[in-house]
């Protein structure tokens, strides 16, 4: 019903208690409404002076207005609590993906995460805004009112309290399998949401390979389900609704019945029959109200739950052992026995990285080859400090280091990935991404290295043009060029890592691009991830991956004299490219 963890979030407590006092008022503003009505309207049957229909009128009318400005009140104190805690958790859950980075992305799917961030908190804010008060009011408003009618009969108090739990039996087992397929749908809802994405990542790999209907298939066969299972969802919430409303009509039928008898029977008199028959439905009320919204509740419940889930993903303990670090040519970094894995179970045996020694030293050009899934990627964000190893020993330059998710390293570092980011702004803003403080003439020093001048310069507005986020309304040659005029930029940076930087373009936009990047690995370590023959040939050390373990190492005259994963795999490359993709 309620998450306990919700209680964490800032301001619940205090929601809490504000919340009871303002039902309890209301309450008591119900109880009064009721009480008034009867007592004007036996008045009026027994045909006393109007003063005495008058003045219990009067008194339902405040009653009646009370009750309506304590329920607008609590109304407005949880929407402004829903908006801002919903941003809270927004604003925790982006610091989180911030914080944790690449592991919790690949744990969690970036589909899964986006859905989160966007359509899971307008889920959370309706769920805070339904759940708060309707619980409250279920909570406090019946009670009160039970009280009062065994007060004024005790036979209806007993029938009233015997109906109550048979509405609750119900609501229980029917909530509990609203609740069992609410979880089936969001689950799928979130697996439609990775397929989606991926699907439009892997788009044009997709259609290169001929696989794009295929996979087309694949995404109406998750659509086609997910719509199954909601329809089954929406099922058996009408279903449950149904049949909270026919018991709730029901009790009061039978209660209504009951009095009934016993006024044609004078057991009674007419207000405390008539007073109990009044407030019988103000005592169901806040049950089907419960009832009626609660499967709208559920996928809010569900997404806090995988919100609460990612919030809770362990962060990487920041430590900053490398003090006055910088990289040089007598700079060495040794690994042994490192060990990642995406499920973070270290008790399964398929682990996503697995790496027995490696060392990398000076100014290095070291390349990373292996088919698609044999770990580079990994291997290159483990080695950034974007990914945290469950294990392993790392000594950079004789210092002992859990990981590399040191500021000191990290600000040594240049990564230029598959994707460069470019945001929303200006082509000079975007080329001093590393070193925000440079002056124009550094700028454009670095555009000319990486052979950005003349595209610049057919540019009406040269430097200050504008460019959309991710880099819209340029070729992806050009992004790639903007991504090797940052790394020219932050010179004083001797770390290179190239995460298949080429893969996307053609082979002349590349060749076109090789001459500056060479001219980049000068005084640098370069480790430099890849599937093009040529790029190997520029390449001092090779490491040959293969499901997450290094198969061989050494330079490339080395690895060629014997048959080995090396030799293989550049005879696959220049056989089959598509073993490679």
């Amino acid at each position: 019903m309620i998450d306990k963890r919700l209680f964490s979030l800032p301001g619940t407590k205090k929601l809490f208690i504000m919340l009871a006092g303002l039902t309890l008022l209301q309450a008591f503003a119900i109880l009064f409404q009721g009480k008034f009505l009867a007592e004007a309207l036996v008045n009026s049957w027994e045909q006393k002076s109007l003063q005495t229909i008058i003045q219990p009128m009067t008194f339902f009318a405040v009653a009646f207005i009370l009750r309506h400005c304590f329920n607008w009140i609590n109304n407005k104190i949880v929407e402004n609590y829903a908006e801002n805690t919903s941003e809270e958790v927004r604003s925790r859950l982006l610091d989180k993906v911030y914080t944790s980075g690449p592991a919790m992305i690949s744990a969690e799917g970036t589909g899964s995460l986006v859905t989160s961030a966007l359509d899971g908190i307008d889920l959370i804010e309706n769920y805070f805004k339904l759940i708060f008060t309707k619980l409250m009011n279920m909570s406090i408003i019946p009670p009160v009112l039970l009280v009062y009618i065994y007060m004024q009969n005790l036979a209806s108090g007993i029938t009233l309290t015997v109906i109550v739990p048979l509405v609750i039996l119900f609501m229980i087992i029917l909530g509990l399998a609203a609740q069992a397929k609410a979880d089936a749908q969001y689950h799928q809802y979130t697996i439609l949401s990775n397929h989606f994405l991926d699907a439009l990542r892997g788009l044009p790999t997709l259609k290169m390979l001929g696989l794009s209907k295929r996979y087309a298939k694949n995404i109406y066969t998750v659509s086609d389900e997910y719509r199954r299972r909601t329809m089954n969802t929406l099922r058996i919430a009408i279903l449950s609704t149904f049949a909270l409303d026919w018991l709730t009509t029901l009790g009061i039928a039978i209660l209504a019945v009951f009095l009934g008898l016993g006024l044609i029977n004078n057991s009674f008199p007419l207000f405390p029959a008539l007073v109990t028959l009044i407030l019988a439905p103000e005592y169901f009320l806040p049950l089907r109200d419960f009832s009626s919204d609660y499967h709208a509740t559920l996928n809010g419940k569900n997404a806090l739950s995988a919100i609460f889930k990612i919030l809770e993903f362990k962060d990487t303990d920041e430590e900053d052992t490398l003090d006055n670090f910088t990289w040089d040519k007598n700079s060495e970094v040794n690994i042994k026995d490192l060990v990642f894995n995406y499920t973070r179970d270290q008790s399964n045996a398929d682990s996503s990285l697995d790496i027995d020694q490696l060392k990398l030293s000076g100014y290095t050009n070291i390349g990373v080859i292996g088919k698609s899934g044999s770990g580079k990627t990994t291997l290159i964000r483990a080695l950034g400090g974007f990914l945290t190893p469950d294990k392993g020993v790392i000594t950079v330059n004789g210092k002992s280091l859990k990981h590399f998710k040191q500021r000191a390293w990290q600000d040594e570092l240049t990564f230029l990935p598959q994707s460069p980011y470019l945001f929303a702004g200006t082509i000079a803003e975007n080329i001093a991404f590393y070193a925000p403080e440079s002056t124009e003439e550094q700028i454009e020093t670095a555009a000319k290295k990486a052979g950005l001048t003349d595209f610049i310069d057919s540019l009406s507005l040269g430097y200050q043009t504008i460019i959309g986020e991710g880099g819209r309304g340029i070729s992806g040659g050009q992004q790639q060029r903007i991504m090797l005029a940052r790394a020219f930029l932050a010179n004083d940076r001797h770390i290179l890592i190239f995460d298949e930087p080429t893969a996307h373009l053609d082979i002349e936009t590349e060749y076109a691009l090789k001459k500056p990047m060479k001219e980049l690995f000068k005084d640098h370590l370069v480790i430099f991830a890849t599937h093009r023959l040529h790029w190997i040939k520029e390449m001092d050390y090779v490491i040959v991956m293969n499901n997450g373990q290094i198969a061989e190492q050494g330079t490339p005259d080395e690895l060629s004299n014997h048959n080995g994963a090396y030799k293989q795999l550049i005879s696959n490359m220049r056989g089959d490219q598509n073993e490679l993709l």
